[in-house]
C-alpha cells in the first residue's frame, strides 16, 4: 500500500491526480451529441420492454443462458442499419475493441495503426501476438510506408486500425485515402465510428458510410451520439461468426442489459427519423470554431467535427483555466497526459445538439476572461 499511497502523492504534485466529480453546469464535456441519452422516445422504449416483461439483466453470457432476442433483434436491424452481413453487440466500446484486435489479429499478421488510436485498441493490439506498426496521425504516407514494411517482412494478414472521429482532437481520418492504400495491399481497414456514428455520413451511418465493402470493419460505439451503451462490431459474417466462438471478451462476459438492446433499436430508428440533430449539430460547431478562436486563437485546433480542442500544454494552467470555467457554470474537463501527449494538456469543448447558439458564445466569453486570469 505505500507504494500505491505514494504514486498517489506524485500524482499530485505533477498535476496528474483524477477524481471523480459530479456532472454539473451546462454540458460541454459528455459524449452526448445528439441529446438521446434523455430523449423521451428511448425512455418510453424501455417502459415498454418493462411491462411486457423484459428482464433487466440478461442472467449470463450470450454463449449460455444470457442470449435475449432483444439482442437478435439489435444485431438484425444494426446490420441492415449499417449496410453490412452481421453486427454483434458487446457491453461497451472497450470491450468491442479489445475483443476485435486481440482475437483477429495472429502470430503472423500485422497491425498498422494510428499513433493516437483510443487507448483500447492499442492494448487490443499489445494483446495479440502480430507485430505492430505504429503510423503518424492522419499521414498516409507514413500508413503507406509501414504497409510496405509488414508486407516485406511477409505478414500474412495486414490490419489498418483508424478511428474516423478522434476523440481527443476532434479530426477526421482520411477515409478515402486510406481505403485505396488498404486495397492496393489486400489490407483489411477496421474504423472505429464512436465519434461519428449518428453524425457523419450521407445518412448519419458514420465517417466511413460511403466507403461500402471496403471498409472492412467497423465499430460503432452505442453511449455517444446513439445515447446508450455498448457497441457493436458489424462486418462479414465469418468475422461475427469467428468473434463469437473465439473472442474472450465476449464469450466469458455476461451479456448487455436486454433492456439497453431495446433502447439503441430505438436510437438507431431515430437517425433516421430526426436528421434535423445532426445537422444542427454540424453547424453549432462551425459556430464554436469561430467564437472559441476568437477567445482563444491559435490555441482552438478544430478539426471539423463537435470536438473542439483548446490546447494550452501546461498542465496547471488547463486545469486552473477548467476550474474557472466550471466555477462560471461551463462543465469543461482538462485532459492531461497520458491521455494526450506530453505538452499538449488541453480543454476538450464538447458540442452537442440541446446547447442555443448563446450558450456558445457566453462560454467563449468566460474563456476569454479565464485565459487572461491564468495569464500565458
Amino acid at each position: 500500500m505505500r507504494r500505491l499511497a505514494a504514486e498517489i502523492e506524485r500524482l499530485k504534485k505533477v498535476h496528474g491526480y483524477r477524481a471523480l466529480t459530479p456532472a454539473r453546469g451546462r454540458d460541454f464535456s459528455s459524449n452526448d451529441y445528439l441529446g438521446f441519452s434523455r430523449h423521451p422516445a428511448l425512455r418510453q422504449a424501455v417502459i415498454d420492454a418493462l411491462q411486457k416483461g423484459e428482464p433487466v439483466g440478461a442472467g449470463g453470457s450470450r454463449l449460455l443462458r444470457g442470449n435475449h432476442p432483444a439482442h437478435g433483434e439489435l444485431e438484425a436491424h444494426a446490420a441492415e442499419f449499417f449496410g453490412v452481413e452481421r453486427a454483434l453487440y458487446f457491453s461497451s466500446g472497450f470491450l468491442a475493441n479489445f475483443a476485435l484486435f486481440s482475437t483477429l489479429c495472429e502470430r503472423h499478421d500485422a497491425i498498422v495503426f494510428d499513433e493516437r488510436i483510443h487507448a483500447s485498441v492499442k492494448d487490443g493490439i499489445h494483446a495479440s501476438h502480430a507485430k505492430r506498426y505504429r503510423a503518424r496521425h492522419n499521414d498516409v504516407a507514413s500508413f503507406e510506408d509501414a504497409l510496405h514494411r509488414a508486407h516485406a517482412a511477409g505478414a500474412r494478414q495486414i490490419w489498418i486500425a483508424v478511428e474516423s472521429v478522434y476523440s481527443m482532437d476532434g479530426d477526421l481520418a482520411p477515409l478515402e485515402e486510406l481505403a485505396a492504400i488498404a486495397h492496393n495491399f489486400e489490407a483489411a481497414l477496421v474504423v472505429d465510428e464512436a465519434h461519428a456514428t449518428g453524425i457523419f455520413g450521407p445518412t448519419g451511418r458514420g465517417a466511413g458510410e460511403t466507403l461500402g465493402a471496403n471498409a472492412t470493419i467497423s465499430v460503432h460505439t452505442c453511449g455517444k451520439a446513439l445515447g446508450v451503451a455498448g457497441a457493436l462490431i458489424c462486418g462479414h459474417a465469418t468475422v461475427i461468426d469467428y468473434l463469437i466462438n473465439k473472442a474472450r471478451p465476449f464469450i466469458f462476459s455476461t451479456a448487455p442489459s436486454p433492456l439497453m438492446a431495446v433502447a439503441l433499436t430505438r436510437a438507431l430508428a431515430l437517425i433516421d427519423e430526426e436528421p434535423w440533430r445532426r445537422k444542427k449539430l454540424l453547424a453549432l460547431t462551425v459556430l464554436a470554431r469561430d467564437v472559441l478562436q476568437w477567445a482563444a486563437g491559435d490555441a482552438v485546433r478544430f478539426g471539423g467535427s463537435q470536438i473542439v480542442p483548446v490546447v494550452l500544454k501546461d498542465e496547471a494552467r488547463t486545469l486552473a483555466v477548467a476550474g474557472r470555467l466550471q466555477g462560471a457554470g461551463f462543465d469543461v474537463r482538462a485532459i492531461r497526459p497520458p491521455t494526450v501527449p506530453a505538452g499538449t494538456s488541453r480543454l476538450r469543448v464538447s458540442i452537442n445538439v440541446e446547447h442555443s447558439e448563446d450558450d456558445i458564445r457566453e462560454l467563449a466569453v468566460q474563456l476569454k476572461i479565464a485565459l487572461a486570469a491564468e495569464g500565458s
